[in-house]
């Protein structure tokens, strides 16, 4: 992996998406699966607000940058578009480009710039919503009751980061779910799933020493136990 670029890693994410389960039955094959994939991907590379707006910076900037420079991406398909053929997409298939990342990073001494406490890898747990909505919901969510009665549905994830003090930098890792659980009769919740993130992730990352970090969440004698 010496000497890996940018474009390689995407080449990497390119494979990874050739591989989705194409749904459509009809004959509009327009967009290729990675394209849907890439298209997204693109969005949240250029920390664009919405889809809309990616769009139009897109056509209004073509000269200086398009997804096509990036991403090999000639025509973006729509957001209804993208979200139509992703939303079917489990998150477990693009774990090997969280995994293809770090081991680039680790073979080229980057991880190394990262090391804090005592020489060790600084791991850092936490819970985000990415997803809440009054009106919809579906299997997977998660759900808040309010004081009025009103009910929030929402889908939220903890999503580990290798962090150091001196880096406003950090490298994502394989984030982990918070969803209703087969046999569970109680909600799930950022606890357990950071419990299930370890039980399945731990010796992936221990290359050296690691320290965990949380917030006050985690601090108790059974979650460090």
């Amino acid at each position: 992996m010496k000497g890996t670029r940018f474009q390689d890693l995407v080449g990497f994410l390119r494979e990874v998406l050739t591989g989705l389960t194409n749904r459509r039955t009809g004959k509009n094959l327009s967009y290729a699966m990675e394209d849907f994939g890439l298209s997204a991907f693109s969005v949240f590379f250029t920390q664009s607000p919405s889809f809309l707006a990616h769009q139009k910076a897109m056509q209004q900037a073509r000269a200086q940058y398009n997804a096509a420079s990036f991403f090999a991406i000639n025509q973006i398909p729509s957001d209804n578009q993208i979200r139509q053929m992703l939303d079917p997409v489990p998150p477990q298939t693009l774990y090997p480009v969280y995994d293809r990342v770090y081991d680039t990073l680790r073979e080229q001494g980057i991880l190394a710039a990262f090391h804090a406490v005592h020489d060790s890898t600084l791991i850092a747990l936490d819970g985000t919503w990415h997803h809440s909505s009054k009106k919809i919901h579906c299997p997977c969510c998660s759900s808040l009751e309010h004081a009025s009665g009103e009910i929030t549905c929402y889908h939220s994830a903890v999503t580990p980061v290798i962090v150091a003090p001196s880096k406003s930098e950090v490298i994502a890792l394989r984030p982990e779910f918070i969803t209703p659980q087969d046999g569970h009769t109680k909600q799930d919740c950022e606890l357990a799933a950071s419990k299930r993130w370890l039980e399945h992730n731990a010796t992936r990352y221990l290359s050296g020493p690691v320290t965990l970090l949380g917030d006050d969440l985690y601090a108790h004698q059974p979650f460090c136990r």
